[in-house]
């Protein structure tokens, strides 16, 4: 341990660097439940998927440990999935492709391989500086308002309606109430710095519903997408989500669709890309910050290690049949707890592998249980609207403000980014900035306006 790792460098212990691991763990477990839930939307096989995310944060994760030697633990991220599957496939299926979630799965292989090159000649962490604060920061929280919306609509405590788009639903329904109580479970427990505080409350929410389907308050009806809430042994077997992954979403990639629907394909890849990119450096740069990791340049030593820990953890995923992975900010828990080295990843990743046999348990989380977590990771996403300047140049700001709100309100990641960018790069040449836009800016707008016109002539939707 102490050659592969590190410890006494790091001055840090076995100790440690375990409780650490398995802190981190408990902290994001949570995306076990969460994630089939949400891709199981795209018509995906929910043990495959689950799987798929124990594995590829495992593997991911392990190549952090080893690699980079940083406590960073990695899995499918919040907001690429939920744009994988109520933006990506729901447009495709418009357009009557089929299986759709295969075309995503292809564009998130291709974002994992242009991570990698870019990894390679270190444009990654050039890219990400060249794009406008505000702007960084308001795709982050609009992602938080689109994964709070996911959330209650997984609850129903909002609802379609013709007159005004959304109302509020049933408030008296148990998926209504328990989601709340689960919301307001984790809220007490963050503010008491209880760790695990998300995944206690999905495991107090889905408590209360097995309970609330044994007195009868909750009724089981398919039809009305109201499962059994209650795990189901009796079929058990030990690998059955790996042979579910082995046979349905295992490298089932579309390449087809992608030599013949260029354009729309590109945009795909590049919202992923683009999403991905702030988080994963983001999220380093917070773990770092908390862990002390940074020299005494405010740098972090060895970050295309772990860059490229992320971009071929995205690629394993997109082969095994989840979204993209990448880095988690809940990683800073161990952190806090004082893992400093790859043992506290391996740790995890070790974790996540031990879950794969208590699939009937995480795959009976109905979404009402996961509702809670949706909602309070869109707070925290969210909370980034503090740090945005409203006051100084208007292209900043309204390019900020508009990724904020198209997300949510267009149901779609990628039109947020796509808005943001245009209207920022518009403003600039308009009120004589043209100088402020940098080269990846300008590729950026033409990329999305070649998308709005393939809109409009009615080519891709």
């Amino acid at each position: 341990m102490e050659k592969l790792f590190k410890l006494k460098e790091n001055g840090t212990t076995v100790r440690t660097e375990i409780v650490a691991g398995i802190t981190t763990f408990l902290a994001m477990a949570y995306i076990l439940a969460v994630n089939p839930n949400i891709l199981s939307a795209a018509g995906m096989p929910n043990d495959a998927i689950f799987a798929a995310t124990a594995i590829s944060a495992a593997f991911a994760t392990l190549i952090m440990a080893f690699f980079a030697n940083y406590p960073v633990v990695l899995a499918s991220g919040m907001g690429l999935n939920a744009y994988f599957a109520f933006s990506v496939v729901p447009q495709l299926a418009e357009q009557g492709i089929t299986d759709p979630w295969r075309v995503a799965l292809t564009a998130i292989l291709f974002e994992g391989v242009i991570f990698i090159i870019l990894s390679i000649f270190k444009f990654r962490e050039t890219l990400v500086n060249k794009v406008p604060k505000n702007l960084k920061l308001g795709i982050s929280a609009g992602i938080g308002l689109f994964i709070a919306i996911v959330g209650l609509k997984g609850a129903n405590i909002t609802v379609d309606d013709p007159s005004t788009l959304v109302t509020l639903g049933d408030v008296g329904s148990p998926q209504v109430v328990l989601a709340v109580l689960g919301l307001l479970i984790i809220a007490a427990l963050w503010h008491f710095k209880v760790k695990g505080a998300i995944l206690i409350g999905i495991v107090a929410t889905w408590i209360f519903g097995m309970i609330a389907q044994v007195t009868g308050w909750y009724q089981v009806d398919p039809a009305a997408s109201a499962f059994s809430v209650i795990p189901d042994f009796s079929n058990y077997t030990v690998f059955a989500p790996v042979q579910s992954m082995a046979t349905t979403t295992f490298f089932k990639f579309d390449f087809a669709y992608v030599a013949s629907n260029a354009v729309n394909f590109a945009v795909i890849v590049f919202a992923f890309l683009f999403v991905d990119l702030f988080d994963t450096v983001g999220t380093l740069i917070g773990v770092a910050q908390e862990g002390g990791l940074l020299d005494k340049n405010g740098e972090l030593p060895k970050v295309g290690r772990a860059l490229m820990a992320d971009a071929v953890g995205t690629v394993g995923g997109a082969m095994l049949g989840t979204s993209t992975v990448t880095s988690y900010v809940e990683s800073t828990t161990g952190v806090a707890e004082g893992g400093k080295t790859g043992l506290t990843a391996l740790t995890s990743a070790v974790l996540f592998l031990l879950a794969l046999p208590l699939y009937p348990i995480f795959l009976a989380i109905p979404s009402f249980a996961t509702t809670p977590a949706l909602v309070f990771v869109g707070l925290l996403m969210v909370k980034n609207v503090t740090k945005m300047d409203f006051d100084s140049d208007i292209a900043d700001t309204l390019g900020g403000f508009f990724a904020i709100i198209m997300m949510p309100f267009t149901y779609s990641i990628a039109n947020g980014i796509m808005f943001g960018i245009i209207a920022w790069v518009i403003l600039k040449v308009v009120t004589g900035k043209i100088k402020d836009i940098h080269p990846v800016m300008w590729v950026s707008f033409v990329l999305f306006a070649v998308r709005i016109v393939t809109i409009i002539m009615g080519v891709s939707s």
